[in-house]
């Protein structure tokens, strides 16, 4: 493991598992992405532009990050995100705004919401608010299967 990969873990199950959300910290998203990714930069220009604190964390290798985070193989996206509200959620790949607001009023029991691979039409991939797509939720458990949660697109 390099040294970024293992800062980035550290920050990570800081971010994750340790101190009381002091105040402002519930909009706050900290994203880890790759450099060149154009797509993660839209989307996480999006979510900065609708009201959340944002700080971008850019790693070549993302496989510590989702591999701490417990992101199942068939939940991953290019670029994880661990957003602090005192339960501490995680965003993986293109959730949508609505879903990320409607995680924020409702505050589910659930680890965090996840878009897999990189559907056309979602934030950052040509976006389109018509796009149809499903965001599933991350259980509690890294054991627990994904569940639906929110359908893009109606």
């Amino acid at each position: 493991m390099t040294r970024t990969q293992l800062f980035a873990a550290a920050i990570l199950a800081g971010s994750l598992f340790s101190l009381p959300v002091h105040a402002g910290d519930e909009n706050t998203i900290t994203v880890f992405k790759s450099p060149w990714c154009g797509c993660c930069k839209i989307w996480t220009d999006a979510v900065e532009k609708a009201g959340y604190k944002v700080i971008v964390q850019d790693m070549e290798d993302l496989t510590a990050i989702k591999k701490q985070a417990g992101i199942p193989d068939n939940m991953e996206a290019c670029h994880t995100a661990v957003m602090g509200n005192g339960t501490k959620y995680i965003l993986e790949g293109h959730v949508p705004l609505e879903a990320i607001d409607k995680m924020m009023s409702e505050r589910p029991d659930i680890r965090g919401l996840a878009v897999p691979g990189m559907p056309s039409g979602s934030l950052g991939m040509g976006y389109d608010k018509d796009a149809k797509y499903t965001v599933y939720a991350l259980g509690q458990k890294p054991s627990e299967s994904p569940k639906p949660y929110f359908q893009a697109g109606q």
